[in-house]
């Protein structure tokens, strides 16, 4: 691996004596996570450090209208919580060391509907959705609540929706990188079919992984459900991340003279 110098100045009792920081010359990629409606950056912790143990600098955080936020909980709309993802991106591609071309995004039903939507906005290379949710596009600004009551979501889900009737879809037919979709058997709240139309508007994607979890439902309430998502997770991401490690070209080192280490000679 290629590694970056820089000289440094280190002051001791009024001296100043000369360093120099050796550190890695490779950026490392950036993992966002995007709970879904009703949760919370807790639920991915524990999969945040799973992933960053693969290299990575994960991020979570809590959409407005959860967590420290729920006061907003009724009047939250589809337009705050995307800035919201878009202001998180951007700090996590600030962060020291991420690799502002080798970035995640990572999304739970609601949040998989935004992560898809932050992509036609911000470079991201990998995408990974389980359960993602489909909203009809009016009312973008409304309360994210009352789309239940304007909207018959139901019945549109229900159907095989066209990418170019849909925001979301519209981001996933242009997405260029790896997508992975996570469905859950006894989903009551996403149906196939939705997955189907994410599935069917990924036609430029570079590769596509369709995973299924056995008996899971929306929620993954059982213990064992939250380990099969979390093994899928994380076994596809090292996937992509170490392939795209092997296809670098990694420059190489400049010519050197290195001299011996030799004692101080005795006066």
């Amino acid at each position: 691996m290629s590694t970056l110098e820089e000289t440094t100045q280190i002051s001791v009792d009024g001296v100043d004596i000369a360093g120099t920081f050796v550190t890695p010359g490779t950026l490392i990629p950036g993992v966002l996570f995007v709970h879904g409606w009703g949760g919370s950056q807790a639920q991915y912790l524990s999969r945040a450090r799973d992933v960053a143990a693969l290299g990575c600098v994960c991020l979570t955080f809590d959409l407005r209208g959860h967590a420290q936020t729920k006061r907003q909980f009724e009047t939250v709309s589809r337009a705050n919580n995307l800035q919201d993802v878009l202001t998180a991106y951007d700090t996590l591609v600030k962060r020291r060391h991420v690799d502002p071309a080798a970035i995640a995004v990572v999304g739970s039903s609601y949040g998989g509907y935004l992560a898809t939507i932050l992509s036609s906005m911000r470079p991201v290379k990998w995408l990974a959705l389980r359960s993602p949710a489909l909203y009809i596009d009016s009312g973008w600004e409304s309360p994210k609540l009352q789309l239940h009551k304007d909207q018959d979501l139901r019945t549109y889900r229900q159907r095989l929706v066209l990418a170019s009737e849909n925001r979301a879809l519209q981001a996933v037919q242009s997405f260029e990188g790896d997508v992975m979709l996570i469905e859950s058997e006894q989903d009551t709240i996403i149906p196939k079919t939705v997955l189907t139309s994410y599935r069917e508007a990924a036609t430029h994607a570079r590769s596509l992984t369709y995973r299924c979890l056995d008996g899971a439902d929306h929620g993954l309430t059982s213990e064992s459900d939250q380990r099969a998502y979390t093994k899928v997770l994380v076994a596809w991401l090292k996937e992509m991340i170490h392939g795209a490690r092997r296809g670098a070209v990694v420059p190489p080192a400049a010519d050197r003279v290195v001299h011996p280490e030799t004692p101080p000679r005795s006066h």
